[in-house]
């Protein structure tokens, strides 16, 4: 969900200026994949106490002291997954919206219309949907609790893969929730390149530092459409976390299951709600303005 497309960032939001044709290339991926890459790093803890909230429908401070008792060894188990996920997302979801972009709108002048920035959005969406959806799927199961028995290391998981036949290792193996995981991602992409750069030429135009609107920008788009799509996240996290055939459920059960398990009401689906806009505002923020600087100071 995010990029800096049209005219330079020190002259945004002047819609009678030209934008510069943005060109096919590496560039792009290359600075999506920095940007993706350091604010995990930073959000990491914040993500993994989420996690266990969308899981066991825990409060901030049971999810906290789960994690306190399992020790300081394990608090990082996991993190490689979502660390090589997130790089990853960053390289699909930048270059693939830049240069999507570029096609969509290679006939035509002046500013990007809107819809061509939603079709780039959803397809940047879909393809990154396709190929980390088995990182998450890894990334779900390694940060269940119940599963550290079960499922210790990575190779644990891949080995229990493995042992299904072809069409089941994809369907139920690597590839559980991928309908949902889609529908997610494009959503989010879309509005995310939709709305991005308009808000943050919007802030550059009231004369803030040029830092400061990326970040803003990042930081509101970015919560406003995870806060959305948290309940679909919730539901993504427990039908990921299910392994073998006698766990997984259909999708109506599924539904079913999450919705009883968090006591049938809104308030508590949302736990992890707090937390969320907290990961999101620094998440989104920071890796929209790392974006926007690097794509700004870089060859």
């Amino acid at each position: 969900m995010q990029k800096e497309v049209g005219t330079p960032p020190g002259n945004t939001g002047k819609a009678e200026q030209k934008r510069d044709k943005p060109s096919w290339g590496s560039r792009s991926f290359n600075v999506g994949a920095a940007s993706c890459f350091l604010s995990t790093l930073a959000t990491f803890p914040i993500y993994k106490t989420i996690f266990r909230q969308q899981l066991h429908a825990f409060s901030i401070q049971e999810a906290v002291r789960q994690l306190t008792q399992e020790g300081l060894h394990k608090f990082y188990r996991g993190v490689f997954p979502p660390l090589l996920s997130k790089t990853l997302q960053g390289t699909l979801m930048f270059g693939t919206y830049e240069n999507c972009l570029h096609l969509l709108s290679s006939q035509s002048s002046g500013p990007y219309s809107l819809g061509d920035r939603y079709a780039a959005g959803l397809v940047s969406g879909i393809s990154e949907g396709l190929v980390l959806g088995p990182f998450e799927r890894i990334q779900n199961i390694l940060q269940d609790g119940r599963k550290n028995k079960r499922f210790p290391t990575t190779r644990s998981i891949l080995q229990e893969f493995h042992s299904y036949p072809l069409r089941e290792r994809l369907l139920l193996g690597y590839y559980r929730g991928l309908g949902l995981i889609l529908v997610r991602n494009s959503l989010g992409s879309s509005l995310y390149f939709s709305l991005k750069d308009p808000l943050r030429d919007s802030l550059s135009e009231r004369g803030l530092p040029r830092w400061l609107p990326a970040l803003v920008s990042g930081s509101v788009n970015g919560t406003l459409i995870c806060l959305f799509l948290y309940p679909l996240s919730v539901l993504i996290a427990n039908v990921q976390s299910q392994v073998g055939k006698q766990e997984m459920l259909h999708f109506q059960a599924s539904v079913t299951a999450v919705w009883a398990n968090h006591g049938r009401r809104v308030v508590l689906l949302y736990r992890g709600g707090s937390l969320l806009i907290l990961r999101s505002c620094i998440t989104w923020g920071l890796t929209t303005a790392i974006y926007d600087f690097l794509q700004e100071n870089t060859i």
